[in-house]
């Protein structure tokens, strides 16, 4: 996303702190007792009680196949492939290439505060070498490949600004998900600037991502790219800043759908949380990207809960007046809560019943149904 925000930060302290949690999902203070000191790998397993030939076992205390999640994905080649991660932080970086499809990941605890996948990179932190990571580069995790589903995992970013003050490229994802048909069940992302990349590996590719009981957290366009996404019992919260003087604070959603795309993001009976003060978030903002200047921008936001961090009476703004949020598609229907409030008509689009029947997980993911199984 745009650098247009070099702003400092929160402390690491604020960040630490900044939802409910946040310590022990970044894996900074000790694990959970109940996080299976005696059975690593809780009920999927072991080393030595396998549960498929394909079936790897990671533990950063050596209790598995491999001590890394980079390790398991480079001997898990081809696809079909299951990784059961015990409780731990996974300070790495961490690609699932195009040929390492139906992959699954699981977070053996079933508690995604017990099993962290962080990193600290930046757009603009140096490369080795000689340049910056770039936004796609700065991602913790990777996942280009199809099939991928992941469950009860903490996937984050900690890089701060405040700690680099020097660095202007403030982005800093926690995850870029490009593959058709990935799925997250029960996972967190975290981070501020740019936490979760929900995109596609070209403007031709309509990848469809499911998030089902998922929560992310930020504080700029941290929900966003291309993809055609459904986020299903959600919880996004939106962060506290004592860098800026005034709102906005950042935005939600900021969504880049390609104009040949029928469908962008769909949130549904999601909530939207803050630790800001009130109306200091807006919803969301469409991200039309230099690349494709023939993006339209589509966000549905249904049967939701809005806290009174958003914005009511203007709850979506530009990110470039070249591109008015009013030319993109954004709708809303029969949400909830403060800042759900029609004030000023004019600024929140309603779809009508009708639409909102074409507006549903069906009708996004078509063939591909992740919400049935064990979710």
């Amino acid at each position: 996303m745009p650098a247009h925000d070099t702003r400092l930060p929160l402390s690491r302290r604020g960040f630490l702190l900044a939802s409910t949690g946040a310590a022990a999902a970044l894996a900074l203070a000790p694990a959970p007792a109940h996080a299976g000191a005696r059975r690593p790998f809780g009920r999927f397993g072991s080393p030595a009680a396998r549960l498929t030939p394909q079936t790897l076992y990671v533990d950063p205390k050596g209790r598995g196949d491999h001590t890394t999640v980079k390790n398991a994905v480079t001997a898990a080649t081809g696809s079909g492939w299951t990784l059961v991660l015990a409780p731990g932080t996974y300070r790495e970086t961490v690609a699932v290439d195009v040929t390492r499809t139906e992959a699954t990941w699981i977070g053996a605890s079933e508690d995604p505060r017990d099993v962290v996948i962080v990193y600290d990179n930046a757009a603009g932190t140096p490369k080795p070498g000689g340049g910056t990571y770039g936004t796609t580069g700065s991602a913790t995790t990777t996942v280009q490949a199809d099939g991928f589903t992941a469950r009860w995992i903490t996937f984050a970013n900690d890089w701060l600004r405040a700690d680099h003050p020097d660095i202007t490229g403030t982005q800093a994802v926690a995850i870029k998900v490009q593959g058709d048909r990935s799925a997250f069940h029960h996972c967190r992302f975290l981070g501020h600037q740019d936490t979760l990349y929900a995109d596609s590996t070209a403007l031709t590719s309509f990848a469809r991502q499911y998030f089902s009981h998922c929560y992310a957290e930020g504080d700029v366009d941290f929900v966003f790219g291309r993809a055609t996404a459904v986020y299903e019992n959600c919880h996004f919260r939106t962060l506290n800043r004592t860098d800026l003087a005034g709102a906005p604070y950042g935005f939600v959603f900021a969504p880049s759908t390609a104009g040949a795309n029928p469908r962008g993001y769909l949130v549904t009976r999601s909530r939207v949380s803050s630790e800001a003060p009130d109306a200091f978030y807006k919803l969301a903002r469409p991200w039309v990207p230099s690349s494709d200047t023939t993006a339209r921008p589509s966000l549905v936001v249904r049967d939701t809960w809005l806290g009174p961090g958003i914005d009511a009476a203007a709850p979506y703004t530009n990110m470039s007046d070249a591109f008015p949020w009013q030319n993109q598609r954004f709708a809303e229907y029969r949400d909830t809560g403060p800042g759900a409030r029609i004030t000023v008509p004019e600024n929140r689009p309603q779809l009508t019943a009708e639409q909102a029947e074409s507006a549903t997980r069906a009708a996004y993911l078509g063939d591909w149904k992740p919400w049935q199984g064990e979710c």
